[in-house]
């Protein structure tokens, strides 16, 4: 199991406030596969990538309106950290621990 495996409960700071969810990271090699649960739903991660100890993956949520987010995080230990990208929306910074 690599380090970057796991259950993490992360925060992402929006305009709509503090989004909490689940990301969960299974990785294979240079590539992962998970999902991320929230208030909103839970969405499939495509594009899983990984490089060291760095993430980066899409995800495209229906709720509150259909947009593809680009993210991306570095793990450190059991702390993760990173942002979200929400097209014209811009950057919202991301953090968070593992689960557990």
């Amino acid at each position: 199991m690599a380090a970057v495996d796991g259950v993490w409960d992360t925060v992402v700071k929006s305009p709509l406030g503090d989004q909490k969810s689940t990301l969960t990271v299974k990785s294979d090699g240079d590539s992962f596969t998970g999902s991320n649960a929230g208030a909103m739903g839970s969405v499939d991660i495509t594009d899983g990538k990984v490089d060291g100890n760095t993430l980066t993956w899409t995800m495209k949520m229906t709720v509150p309106m259909p947009m593809t987010l680009d993210c991306s995080a570095t793990i450190d230990g059991d702390t993760i950290t990173g942002s979200v990208g929400a097209g014209a929306f811009g950057s919202f910074p991301m953090s968070g621990s593992r689960a557990g």
